[in-house]
This record gives C-alpha cells, sequence and structure tokens, in this order.
C-alpha cells in the first residue's frame, strides 16, 4: 500500500528541497515541480493526495493554476498556498478558489506539519462525507446473531489480513456493500479513500474514461483507480461492465499500470478491486459477456452474502437497530415492533432482502402511531393482508430438495407463466420481471424454455 503522496510546487529550489526532506522524514512520498507548467505535468504523471503551493513563480503564478483548476473539474486534491509577499486579498482569493489554507514564508516547519496533516484529515472526511450524501453506510459491523452471519464477520476479518482482491455475490439488497465497506475498514487500508464506482449507473462506453480517467489538451480527468490509490475500489455490479472496459480494466490488473484515455504516460495503480454482482459470473462467461481472464482475476476470494431469508432469526436484532437508527438520525418516534409482527416478519419471505426491511422500518415510524407497531401495521405497510405461505403452491416447487435445484424449478415454473402470458412476448416480459432483455435470453436458454413454441 502507497504512503501519502505530495507535491511541491515552488520556484525556489533551497525551499523546494527543505520542505522536501522534511515530509520526508514524515513518511510522505514527495515530489516536486519547479514552475506551473511543471506542476501541470506532475499531475499528469500521478495525482497526489495533497499540493503545497507557491503563489508567484516565474511563469504562471499559483493563483491562475488555481482558477484553471477550478473552471475545470475542481482542485485535483487539497492546496496549501505559500507566499512571501502575501496579501490580505491575496489569501481571500486563493480560499475562494478552494485552498485549504495560507502560509507564510519563512515556513515554520512545525506550522507546515500541522496544516499538511490537518488538511488530509479534512479531505478524509470530505470524502467520507460525500460517501455517506451518496449511499449512507448505515452499519460498519453488519447486524446479526445469526451462525451464519457470524462466520462471516470472521471471514471477512481473515480476507482483511491479506492484500487479494474479493468478489461479493448475493441478492441486491442483502447486505454487499455493507460487508466490503466493513472489509476495507479492517484491513491495512482503512485509513485510505473507499471509492464506489457504480458499473450499472455509468453511460454505456464511458466506463473506461470512469475506470481509467482521460486527458484532453492538457486536462486532466482522474478516473476511480486514481482516485482509490492506496485504498480500496469497489466494483458494484461488475457484470454490466461492457467488454472493451473490462479488457482495460483486466489489461491494468496484469501490468500495475493503465493509461488514461487519450493520455501517453503510464499510471501505476495501488489498490484492493472488490467487485460486487448479483448475477452468476459464470454464467456470463459462458454466454460471452463477460471476460473469462477478468472473472479469475477479480475471484481470487470469493464471498457470498446470504439473503434475509437464510437467516431470519436475526430479524428481530435488525428491527430493533434500524427503529434505533431513525430514532437517532431522523428524530422519528421511537417504536417497537409487537411480538406478533416480528413472529409475521421472521416468516416473510423479504424479495427487497435487509434494504427492505430498513424502509419497512421507516415507513412504520414515519405513518404510524402508538408505542407499539401491530402485526396489522406490518402487513398493510408490505402491501399484503393474506399470511406468508410456509409451503409453496402445490405443484410449484417442492422445499424438500437442495436450495439451487428449488431456485431453478421455480424459475422454469415462473418465466413459463410469464412467457403463456405475454404469448411469448419477451420486451412485455422482461418489463414485468424486471430484467434485462438479453439476461432474460441467456436464462430461458440455460433453462431450456423454447421462445418460438409459446408465440
Amino acid at each position: 500500500m502507497s504512503a501519502t503522496h505530495i507535491l511541491v510546487v515552488d520556484d525556489e529550489p533551497d525551499i523546494r528541497e527543505t520542505v522536501q526532506d522534511i515530509l520526508e522524514d514524515e513518511g510522505y512520498i514527495v515530489s516536486n515541480a519547479e514552475n506551473g507548467g511543471a506542476a501541470r505535468h506532475a499531475l499528469r504523471e500521478r495525482r497526489p493526495n495533497l499540493m503545497l503551493l507557491d503563489i508567484w513563480m516565474p511563469d504562471l503564478d499559483g493563483i491562475s493554476l488555481l482558477k484553471e483548476w477550478a473552471e475545470e473539474e475542481g482542485l485535483p486534491c487539497p492546496v496549501i498556498m505559500m507566499s512571501g509577499h502575501g496579501s490580505v486579498e491575496t489569501a481571500v482569493e486563493a480560499t475562494r478558489l478552494g485552498a485549504y489554507d495560507f502560509l507564510e514564508k519563512p515556513l515554520s516547519m512545525a506550522k507546515l506539519l500541522l496544516t499538511v496533516e490537518r488538511a488530509l484529515e479534512a479531505d478524509k472526511l470530505e470524502r467520507e462525507n460525500i460517501g455517506l450524501r451518496r449511499r449512507t453506510p448505515l452499519v460498519q459491523e453488519p447486524a446479526g446473531r445469526s451462525a451464519a452471519m457470524q462466520r462471516l464477520r470472521e471471514q471477512v476479518k481473515r480476507i482483511a489480513q491479506h492484500d487479494t482482491w474479493v468478489l461479493i455475490t448475493g441478492e441486491a439488497g442483502a447486505g454487499r456493500e455493507t460487508f466490503a465497506r466493513f472489509l476495507h475498514s479492517q484491513s491495512a487500508r482503512k485509513d485510505r479513500p473507499f471509492v464506489d464506482l457504480g458499473v450499472s449507473a455509468i453511460a454505456r462506453g464511458n466506463a473506461a474514461r470512469e475506470l481509467l480517467g482521460s486527458e484532453q489538451d492538457g486536462h486532466v480527468h482522474y478516473g476511480s483507480l486514481e482516485q482509490a490509490a492506496g485504498g480500496t475500489l469497489l466494483l458494484d455490479e461488475v457484470a454490466d461492465m461492457d467488454l472493451e472496459a473490462q479488457g482495460q480494466l483486466l489489461g491494468a490488473l496484469d501490468t500495475g499500470s493503465f493509461l488514461r484515455v487519450g493520455g501517453s504516460n503510464p499510471v501505476a495503480i495501488d489498490v484492493r478491486i472488490v467487485a460486487i454482482t448479483q448475477r452468476d459470473l459464470k454464467e456470463e462467461v459462458r454466454a460471452g459477456s463477460f471476460r473469462e481472464d477478468l472473472f479469475y482475476h477479480l475471484n481470487v476470494v470469493p464471498l457470498h452474502i446470504p439473503p434475509l431469508r437464510e437467516h431470519a432469526e436475526d430479524i428481530p436484532e435488525l428491527l430493533t437497530y434500524y427503529v434505533d437508527y431513525f430514532a437517532t438520525h431522523d428524530k422519528l418516534p421511537y417504536r417497537r415492533f409487537s411480538v406478533g409482527a416480528q413472529n409475521y416478519l421472521r416468516n416473510y419471505n423479504w424479495p427487497g432482502n435487509i434494504r427492505e426491511l430498513k424502509n419497512l422500518v421507516q415507513r412504520v415510524l414515519i405513518l404510524g402511531a402508538g408505542d407499539e407497531v401491530t402485526q396489522s401495521e406490518v402487513e398493510s405497510a408490505l402491501g399484503s393482508t393474506l399470511p406468508v405461505p410456509t409451503q409453496p403452491p402445490e405443484g410449484l416447487v417442492s422445499f424438500d430438495q437442495p436450495l439451487r435445484q428449488a431456485r431453478e424449478q421455480f424459475e422454469k415454473a415462473y418465466l413459463e407463466y410469464q412467457l403463456a402470458k405475454h404469448v411469448g412476448n419477451v420486451s412485455k416480459m422482461a418489463k414485468e420481471a424486471g430484467m434485462e432483455r438479453t439476461h432474460l435470453y441467456r436464462k430461458l436458454r440455460s433453462l431450456g424454455i423454447e421462445i418460438k413454441e409459446r408465440r
């Protein structure tokens, strides 16, 4: 794992060398640039974690560089300004453009080190807050006292001690991202970035730019691999990555470096890859939509997160956890779930898993009244007043068989019903089933269901 990288930009060689020596003694990796042009080149070579930037330089002053970066994609990292001829107006302008702080020359090395430490900590907190706003990770350590959850937590703690890539599988809402964040928090990379790249949200054909970054007319866009330098990159729904981006990611993993889109200088990578998928990547490989060599790269350590229905004994604890969370953070009224409501929910199928449970708790706290959440209130909130069956309808699927066979039997019956209902119209069927057409075609073929026979 790489140390924190600091770029020192100053036209005075003595200052560059002195600052570099002091920072390297503190364990930082330091590079330097003698003017604005060299600073631009250094940013193309490698994205620093922090920059010390002189204001007055012969070719291009520091304020002009700040304006240039602010007008593009924002500052590339926290920036601390330095000047021996500063004024209040200059300091105000630098701060307005996003600089973290302003240091006067001659530099106090004690103040310099303290400011650097505070700037890095502030940047870390800002990145964490951005992550919270995007998708709040409600738990650091996954909740649940069931044997399955205890085994998973211990397994993740062991995996975290080794810098291997991890493939996390499981249904949507089962807690895959929670376990990915828990893995990061238990590893030696815990103080470095955790970057979540939602592959399915990237526009088709743009995955390479978001992953590797890009260069155009001297301007650099840092991709997720550089943003996560020294830390963890989460590839959320990795099966949605197009084949071109898969090839570029594979090349980076093989060589330990990559080229930004439009760039010519290789960029070294130091990152742990954690990939998440709810699809069967082996099946995707067989269908030709996922590269086999990339699958083996990512699948160094597989980790499967079970759906909530397979550890239903954790439901009372999860209900209590989310009630406490929403009462504390959203100031919602505290309510307890009755024994009848808890028993009903333990027998519920939970198609949306833990995410559905969390949403249910928030809904009854907002809409309900009284100290107790009753069973009838829960049934109404779930959109059904019918009891959850403990056995499937006769002839659909038997519970007395391995889970995989039962799942395949149910999927086949479900898809045959949908085909008959829509008279073989795959577009309508895909829309109702909530599946992509290409994935639906592959699923039908794998189950031996002929479409033409139903048209």
